[in-house]
């Protein structure tokens, strides 16, 4: 936690923003970048800035993880730590404060509770079984804004509020080419196409997911392990499941039974059922790696949100694609995708696009203004 901020005055409002102050603003900032330091996963990542009226910092706090104080929580008790007063304070929170009780009680009470007067909100919470904290405060007569500061929000949350939104995990499809689109050689070896560099940021990806999926195909034929590791080799702390999609079995002695997160094996051929399951599992954010069956089939199924296209300066000429049969037969049919980020990698390219139309389960955007208040 940081030390308290001092402030000479309350500074006025912002007139891009009616009816939040700079202080607010600047305490919505410093609670994304707070949201930021907790784990990605099941739950979203969240961060919480306490304000005295006159605009000093009281107390900060973060969600921590699974079971661990929410964002709210942990900032009214660093406030307490520190001897602050909370009452009549403002507590400035990236994510609406949830309504219900889980692994802890809910924040919109924690925060009633302390005598706070005023929530700043970015981003309401999409989750119906969570959601209705906003509510609960203004019905016990505190000031609650929401919106401000909403697209940064959204991004903060990462894939978490597209998944809760759809109800089903964000899916990112990564495919490592030769610039003439070829995953393997004619005879079928593909390591290593792509570059250390353009490897190693693969890992940092698989890292932030909570399942890297493959079919039996690549399972058996490339023997992967699926772990995510470190620049020095060593695997992260925190391991991605490994999920292998279809009928055949995974044989023992594979690199997929060894060290990393739970093998997980769906037996269906169908990308709808795939994400079902790992919902159940609470899963998020999905990494399918391949291969080629399995790309076109979720994109097929209009489950792919994201794909990260790492394309190497290599040239084959034959050899497995990048993506089977989508059942295309003329140009104007062409599935396409808008370009969001291109980012050199050594001697590689990453590009990152998005289909041109979104995919199904796509949900309500965030339209609430920082302006807006809900009825």
């Amino acid at each position: 936690m940081s030390t308290t901020t001092s402030a000479t005055s309350v500074p006025g409002p912002d007139p891009a923003v009616p009816g939040v102050s700079l202080q607010e603003l600047a305490a919505m900032r410093r609670a994304l970048e707070l949201a930021g330091r907790g784990p990605r996963g099941a739950n979203p990542q969240v961060g919480c800035v306490v304000l005295a009226p006159d605009g000093r910092t009281l107390g900060e706090g973060w969600h921590q993880g699974a079971g661990t104080p929410h964002a709210e929580v942990a900032a009214l008790a660093d406030a307490r730590e520190r001897g602050a007063d909370v009452r009549g304070a403002t507590a400035v929170v990236t994510l609406e404060p949830c309504d219900h009780t889980g692994r802890t009680g809910p924040c919109s009470v924690a925060l009633l509770s302390a005598g706070v007067a005023r929530v700043v909100v970015g981003v309401s919470d999409p989750n119906p079984v969570a959601a209705g904290g906003a509510d609960r405060l203004r019905a016990a007569g505190v000031d609650v804004v929401t919106g401000v500061l909403a697209n940064e929000g959204a991004a903060a949350l990462g894939p978490w509020l597209p998944a809760v939104r759809r109800g089903r995990p964000f899916v990112t499809l990564k495919i490592a080419t030769t610039l003439d689109g070829r995953v393997a050689a004619v005879d079928g070896t593909s390591r290593w196409i792509t570059s250390e560099v353009a490897r190693r940021h693969a890992h940092a990806l698989r890292a932030q997911v909570g399942a890297v999926v493959v079919g039996t195909g690549t399972a058996l034929v490339d023997d992967p392990s699926l772990t995510a590791r470190r620049g020095d080799g060593s695997m992260v702390d925190e391991q991605p499941l490994r999920v292998v999609v279809g009928t055949r079995d995974v044989p023992p002695g594979t690199r997929l039974r060894g060290p990393g997160g739970e093998l997980v094996q769906v037996r269906t051929h169908d990308p709808a059922r795939v994400l079902a399951a790992l919902q159940e599992r609470e899963v998020r954010h999905v990494l399918v790696e391949g291969g080629p069956t399995l790309a076109a089939a979720f994109l097929a199924a209009g489950l792919v949100d994201e794909v990260h296209a790492y394309v190497a300066p290599v040239l084959l000429g034959a050899g497995a694609g990048a993506i089977g049969d989508l059942g295309i037969t003329t140009i104007s049919d062409a599935l396409r995708l808008v370009p969001t980020e291109v980012l050199p990698l050594g001697a590689d390219v990453l590009v990152v696009a998005t289909p041109e139309h979104p995919p199904r389960g796509t949900a309500e955007p965030i339209a609430r203004t920082s302006t807006e208040k809900e009825s």
